[in-house]
């Protein structure tokens, strides 16, 4: 769900303790709609994510290292003239109102202390985030808005900020006690639909919050007035419980308190902070955005290609069924061969005794008319011999594009893996490589080469100390098990299913039993088999994985190995990451 007023109620709160007072070190816009502050507080380095994204809008501490771009754009270079080396003074939020104002103290050309102001928006597809000057001008902002006689309120460049427009529904938290109770038990329906009245009546409630109100007071008035008031207090009083809504073992929505209305479908896992349920909550869900956003035209061209190579193999593989009983054909003949003085020209069909059959029936052989014995043996015998060449090259065009089905889904499954726009461009010039892709004109390094794209590989760190790196694409994996690694460190990865090489670095030595079986963990989690209970890894040292010549990016062969079956989990993922 997107940040609604109380939830961003909490955040604020949360917020002013952990950096008000700190100093912007660096300012960074890994994308159009994210601006990430890197500030010095007197508890230690943190990192503001200020996010105007129209899906998910919200601010929090993050400890999500994005990928930035190699130029920054222009909004993150304004910000770095106005608010790097600045101290936040204050962070406010209008009551029930999804916008957060975060006041700086700033130095302005000639050195002296000024104020500026960042708005942040956070009010669904219209999400925004501003910079204003001292006197409340917009300095610029993420998305400008030009003014019409319509009721758009104009954002840009120079004009005086205006705070969106009041929806016009009552503020609960500012209303008196007996005043909302007379409010809720004159106006409330009694029963169904009290949700629907609390939202066309009160500014700042979610769905979730109206519809968690109605389910616990019972569809009474007198208890819904209690229960509403109830929620005003723990709000003024910012009492709040990060809390994230589980089933299936995957979240899918938030919250400020625990809520009941789902029952035991729902598994309630509460969070030490906000900012930690939001960049969990958040992390799976933007790399699966960005992914489809940035890598829909090469993932819709790999598709492509992956169906055309099913759709041949299945020709292929029914063809080969059909080659398979030329031996038929071959005893045909001979069978016409042997029974030459009793045939005769014109005739259309042969009977007699199958000697090939153990029972020694009769077979019915159907002949040409047009043609004699003679020819009719030799037409039997060329579909025999074209049916033997037929089967020895679908053989091989089977196992060439088996292999190249395998490749592309891979791909697909490494596609999956992508951190950034580094990692896409990656697999984009890895397919260009192999064909997949028309070739694009690349930068070119300051010596007139080409200029290629190298991704890191993720890294992790055993609780042993050993340091564990996982390939996030064919290319990456190569380089990772074929020239980076040591000979003495073990290779892992998932049997028969697709996955991520891994490398559990030994420095020589031979690892501890809980390194490898967490190297084995991450083996699993990033591969297909992800979401099974129980997955079977292969591990071996690095020496034994060989790559055949000509073989497409990511393949390798190994012959000595041990297995170990481990249940991947994503808290192990986490804890292990290397931030």
């Amino acid at each position: 769900m997107p940040l609604d007023a109380i939830c961003l109620t909490a955040v604020a709160a949360e917020l002013r303790g952990a950096v008000t007072g700190g100093k912007v070190d660096k300012i960074y816009q890994p994308t159009r709609d994210e601006v990430v502050l890197h500030l010095r507080t007197g508890q230690g380095n943190v990192r503001l994510l200020l996010s105007a994204n129209p899906t998910h809008p919200r601010a929090h501490l993050t400890r999500i290292q994005r990928e930035n771009p190699e130029t920054p754009p222009m909004f993150c270079m304004l910000m770095r003239k106005y608010f790097l080396n600045g101290r936040i003074l204050e962070i406010t939020q209008p009551s029930m109102e999804r916008v957060l104002e975060f006041r700086f103290e700033t130095l302005n050309e000639l050195g002296d202390r000024v104020e500026r102001r960042l708005i942040l928006e956070c009010i669904g597809r219209r999400a925004n985030l501003l910079m204003l000057d001292g006197e409340s001008r917009i300095t610029d902002c993420l998305r400008r808005v030009e003014g019409d006689l319509s009721s758009r309120r104009p954002l840009m460049p120079g004009l005086f900020y205006q705070p969106p427009v009041p929806t016009g529904k009552l503020d609960p938290t500012a209303m008196e006690p007996e005043e909302l109770c007379r409010l809720v038990q004159e106006q409330a329906p009694e029963g169904d639909g009290q949700d629907k009245w609390l939202l066309d009546t009160f500014s700042g409630l979610s769905p979730l919050t109206a519809r968690e109100l109605e389910f616990q007071g019972s569809g009474s008035r007198e208890e819904l007035a209690r229960r509403l008031n109830g929620l005003m207090d723990r709000i003024r009083a910012e009492d709040f419980s990060p809390v994230a809504l589980i089933r299936d073992g995957k979240p899918f929505d938030f919250t400020f308190q625990p809520v009941l209305q789902y029952g035991p479908q729902v598994e309630l896992k509460r969070y030490a902070s906000f900012s930690q349920m939001l960049d969990d909550y958040y992390a799976r869900k933007e790399a699966q955005e960005l992914v489809k956003q940035r890598g829909q035209d090469f993932i819709r061209s790999v598709t492509q290609a992956r169906n055309r190579t099913a759709k041949k193999i299945a020709n292929q593989e029914q063809d080969l069924r059909q080659a398979a009983d030329r031996e038929q054909m071959r005893q045909f003949g001979d069978i016409i061969t042997t029974n030459f003085y009793q045939m005769e020209r014109g005739q259309t069909v042969l009977r007699a005794q199958n000697y090939y059959d153990p029972d020694g029936r009769e077979a019915e052989i159907p002949l040409d008319p047009l043609l004699t014995p003679q020819q009719n043996a030799a037409k039997y015998y060329k579909e025999y011999k074209k049916a033997q060449k037929a089967e020895e090259m679908l053989t091989l065009q089977l196992e060439k594009n088996r292999r190249e089905l395998d490749y592309l889904d891979s791909v697909l499954e490494m596609i999956k893996l992508s951190e950034g726009d580094r990692d896409l461009q990656e697999i984009r010039q890895e397919l260009m490589e192999n064909g997949y892709l028309k070739q694009h004109k690349r930068k070119m390094t300051a010596k007139g080469k080409q200029k290629l794209i190298r991704s890191k590989p993720m890294e992790f760190r055993s609780a042993a100390g050993l340091t564990i790196l996982v390939g996030k694409n064919n290319s990456q994996n190569d380089r990772l098990t074929l020239k980076e690694a040591d000979k003495r460190d073990i290779w892992l990865h998932t049997q028969k299913i697709h996955g991520s090489h891994v490398i559990l670095k030994t420095n020589g030595g031979t690892p501890d039993e809980q390194s490898l079986t967490q190297a084995a963990t991450l083996a699993a989690w990033f591969s297909q088999g992800r979401e099974s209970g129980q997955v079977p890894v292969d591990y071996t040292p690095v020496k034994y994985v060989k790559k055949p010549a000509g073989a497409k990016p990511g393949f390798v062969i190994y012959n000595t190995y041990n297995t170990m079956y481990v249940t991947p989990g994503e808290e192990l993922v986490k804890a292990l990451r290397v931030k």
